[in-house]
């Protein structure tokens, strides 16, 4: 047994090796797959979208429709002439089970419209299934990565003009000051937070790109409320004080 036990715990090691070894190489195949999927996304190569997607694939794009197979290679009209997107993986995770992958990533664009320059976000989870022959993506689901807009300066007349208490319902309020250059919001007498100028009477809070406050005004030009707005969906303060 002494002889035994020391080669059975050798097979066991190499075995564990080996599938070490094979977790290794599925993850790099499928990295690569994934990045040349989000390459043929950015150029429209709908061979390479085909090769990749199983014929079931569930996709919900970062505008929340979902496509099928079909959908997704079926040749669309030619782009717009002087419009280039590139897209590069980062942060890429992935748990594999079996013949079954799961993985996530964030895709990094660089549109090009002319000589302007956009570098949105977008965060995904994607499933991978091998039945046999190959690696081809099950399901994915993309949601857009939120920043900041560029924010405009107000002068402090302008800022005068949002300051004052807003009321949604009983016990709902915020209360907008000004200190110094700088517009506060506090709800319902909680900490104060920054509030900045996306344009004239569209104000949103740093860090919070997916909300905004949209101000509106009477005949003579007064602040009479604002909507509190996010995705499309907004809640009424009117001006109390």
């Amino acid at each position: 047994m002494r002889y035994v036990l020391p080669y059975a715990m050798t097979l066991l090691a190499v075995a564990t090796t080996l599938s070490a070894h094979a977790a290794d190489d599925v993850a790099t195949l499928i990295r690569r797959q994934s990045q040349e999927f989000s390459d043929a996304s950015a150029s429209n190569d709908t061979a390479t979208l085909a090769k990749y997607l199983d014929d079931r694939v569930i996709f919900i794009n970062e505008g929340g429709d979902i496509a099928t197979k079909k959908d997704i290679v079926t040749p669309g009209p030619a782009g717009p002439k002087n419009v280039s997107n590139h897209l590069v993986q980062t942060d890429f995770n992935i748990e594999i089970h079996g013949n079954v992958a799961v993985t996530s990533f964030t895709d990094n664009a660089t549109v090009k419209v002319g000589e302007q320059t956009m570098m949105p976000r977008f965060r995904s989870t994607e499933v991978w299934l091998n039945e046999g022959d190959a690696w081809r993506m099950i399901s994915s689901q993309t949601v857009a990565l939120s920043d900041d807009p560029p924010s405009h300066a107000l002068n402090a007349i302008e800022m005068d003009q949002y300051v004052g208490t807003y009321e949604a319902a009983p016990g709902l309020s915020v209360a907008i000051t000004r200190q110094g250059n700088q517009l506060f919001s506090a709800t319902n007498g909680a900490k104060p937070t920054p509030l900045l100028a996306e344009v004239r009477d569209v104000l949103f809070t740093p860090g919070q790109p997916r909300a905004r406050r949209v101000f509106e005004r009477d005949d003579h030009g007064k602040v009479t409320g604002f909507y509190s707005r996010r995705e499309g969906h907004g809640v009424e303060f009117r001006r109390v004080g």
